[in-house]
């Protein structure tokens, strides 16, 4: 924990307090009978830590802190065998978490339903999501404005069952018995929407063809 997000946390508003102490309450009974308080609040308060020094909106960040803590809990009960109910899991990981790996994430999401898992981050998160990223999802019907950059964390990378990097090289982490995959695609940061379509265009071919060789059902993969 940086001394930063350290004293970030200690300074909450009576608000964010209360928001933390309502978000462990949710993941407390989300995780009954398999994690107690103690896990769970350590969980939550290092997910707070992630984001906690680099945020320009530090209203938001006990929602953030839940919904990458519930994330990583959720990936934890998988490695320890408390919740893996067949389904594959992938995770998408770029530099930034800001572009390709939230569009990949977003695709997959869309076409897959609730037939797979997907979770996605970067060895360098950004502040938020790329706009032109947002925008050229957009056009496809699939909002993705929702989505926040997050580091990746041991847990998440060892319950995906697929791990595919973007521009992350030596940074990206590497867990034995893993499948990988390395998709070479431009980067689109900096990038207006035009230049960005062509990305996610590829991006969706690759997701596509990825849900396939996972014998995801037809039924969920959408129509072109």
């Amino acid at each position: 924990m940086s001394d930063l997000a350290g004293y970030q946390r200690e300074n909450l508003s009576i608000d964010q307090q209360l928001a933390l102490h309502t978000a462990s309450s949710r993941l407390g009974e989300e995780f009954a009978g398999v994690y107690g308080p103690k896990t769970i609040e350590r969980f939550l308060h290092s997910s707070y830590d992630q984001f906690a020094a680099g945020s320009t909106v530090p209203n938001f960040l006990p929602l953030l802190a839940e919904r990458f803590a519930r994330q990583r809990l959720t990936a934890l009960a998988r490695v320890e065998g408390h919740g893996d109910d067949g389904r594959p899991v992938v995770l998408f990981l770029c530099v930034h978490n800001a572009g390709r790996s939230q569009m990949a994430l977003g695709f997959f999401e869309h076409l897959a339903g609730d037939s797979a898992i997907a979770w996605s981050g970067g060895s360098e998160p950004g502040v938020e999501v790329n706009p032109a990223a947002v925008a050229a999802m957009a056009e496809r019907g699939i909002d993705i404005s929702a989505e926040y950059p997050k580091p990746w964390t041991d847990e998440v990378v060892r319950a995906a069952d697929v791990v595919v990097t973007m521009g992350c090289g030596d940074a990206c982490p590497i867990f034995p018995g893993k499948r990988y995959e390395n998709w070479i695609l431009d980067d689109p940061d900096g990038q207006d929407v035009t230049h960005v379509r062509p990305v996610r265009d590829e991006i969706e071919r690759r997701v596509r063809q990825l849900l396939g060789e996972l014998a995801v059902p037809a039924a969920h993969l959408g129509r072109q």
